[in-house]
């Protein structure tokens, strides 16, 4: 718990001093927001927007796998037990598994087909299964925010598919980051998967940034049109742990490109020093930079 607290701390004065690079942001200024934290420490080591409102996209699916996993935990339920799929489930809109009326997905299925597919299926099954519905689950999962420090989240479904009132900010969604890897190591492992096998078939994710970056191990991407492009990133190695989260991006690209950009930045022995222009989509550099990064 010591990083959430450190992180809880991170506010408070910034310093401005000349800028001495030029960070090329892929997104809108009204649509960006990131943040990286030394996973240890919880100390913030970059931010912009990191408090704003944003819509999560799928990395709601985070919160539906803490909960799962705490199920997990408590022996509520087995890696082998069976989750039913309504046919609201069933109904959701891609990316899902595509199930038929009475089909049933075990949870260690269900895990991967929720980190490596992103299905919104089997998110929702994991719901209504935990919580007795979507909305007794959506509860669940902002009462979980709440008792984490995500003070700024509010989840209305399982699987982060549109809805106006289901929003976060970057910095909430790094405390979620911290707070899997650090409550359940035993199953952090899944978020390093990039392929499963399920019913004869490889069913393969999209997280590329997994093998881009030595170092990186997961942990989860989005997007709706509403959102555009969202990452969160774990990064351990060489003694540094890291989480990164960029949201706001207009390509899934784009976002891996800027989350590459600011691992190096974050593992720079000058990066506490450095001051930077921010440069973002369709725009060219200007005179102001980006405030120095408040000390815990």
């Amino acid at each position: 718990m010591m990083a959430f607290a450190l992180l809880a701390m991170v506010a408070g004065c910034t310093t401005v001093e000349p800028p001495d690079s030029v960070l090329a942001v892929p997104a809108q200024p009204q649509r960006y927001a990131a943040i990286v934290v030394d996973a240890r420490s919880g100390k913030q080591l970059f931010e912009v927007n990191s408090t704003a409102q944003r819509y999560p996209a799928s990395l709601t699916k985070m919160m539906t796998l803490y909960l799962l996993f705490e199920a997990l935990e408590s022996g509520r339920i087995t890696k082998e037990t069976q989750i039913p799929v309504s046919d609201n489930a069933a109904r959701q809109p891609p990316t899902k598994l595509r199930f038929r009326r009475g089909e049933t997905i075990d949870v260690d299925s269900a895990i991967r087909a929720i980190v490596v597919k992103s299905a919104n299926d089997v998110a929702v099954a994991v719901g209504e299964y935990l919580g007795g519905s979507q909305d007794q689950f959506a509860a669940m999962m902002t009462a979980k925010a709440r008792s984490l420090g995500m003070t700024s989240t509010s989840f209305r479904n399982a699987s982060g598919l549109p809805d106006d009132s289901q929003m976060t900010t970057a910095r909430d969604m790094a405390v979620l980051g911290m707070a899997l890897e650090h409550r359940f190591p035993q199953h952090f492992h899944y978020f390093s998967e990039s392929d499963f096998m399920f019913r004869g078939r490889l069913v393969r994710g999209h997280n590329d940034m997994l093998g881009r970056v030595r170092g990186v191990d997961g942990i989860k991407t989005g997007y709706i049109r509403a959102s555009g492009y969202n990452i969160v990133t774990s990064y351990n190695a060489d003694g540094r742990q890291l989480i990164v989260v960029v949201m706001g991006a207009e390509s899934a690209r784009q976002r891996n490109d800027h989350v590459e950009a600011l691992i190096q930045r974050s593992l720079s022995p000058m990066a506490a020093e450095a001051k930077t222009r921010l440069m973002y989509a369709g725009q060219q550099p200007t005179g102001s930079a980006l405030p120095g990064l408040p000390e815990p």
